[in-house]
């Protein structure tokens, strides 16, 4: 199960939106950037940790995490768009990753890939200049 996010802990600021547009662009702040900070926020402990531990460019040194929707003209798509990305990262990081369980090689696949490097290493000699 999902946990959801209370929208009161949710920053949304209307910023204006990059690229192409002319004056649109230039007077309309459509794009709106989302600002969900994972610490003080009520999502479950192990959540938390998955989260801050990520590699994610919008993941800041703060543990705060910053979306920019821009894609639509319209303001209220965008916060719908910046939500629901919120919401991704949210239920990918509350499945647990499974605990990987060292395991051991085959004797047929030791073979088979001590096989592939004879093969390999005849190939390369094949290759090499002939000394006289």
């Amino acid at each position: 199960m999902t946990p959801t996010i209370p929208v009161d802990e949710i920053e949304f600021i209307a910023v204006r939106a990059q690229g192409p547009g002319g004056q649109n662009v230039n007077k309309v702040s459509s794009a709106v950037q989302l600002r969900f900070d994972i610490r003080r926020s009520s999502l479950p402990d192990p959540i938390k940790q998955r989260l801050l531990q990520r590699a994610d460019q919008r993941l800041n040194d703060d543990g705060v995490i910053v979306i920019k929707a821009q894609t639509s003209r319209s303001q209220e798509r965008n916060r719908a768009e910046a939500l629901s990305r919120l919401q991704r990262l949210v239920d990918a990081a509350s499945v647990e990753p499974k605990v990987r369980r060292k395991t051991r090689p085959t004797l047929a696949s030791k073979r088979r890939r001590l096989q592939a490097k004879g093969v390999r290493s005849e190939v390369k000699s094949l290759r090499a200049k002939v000394e006289h």
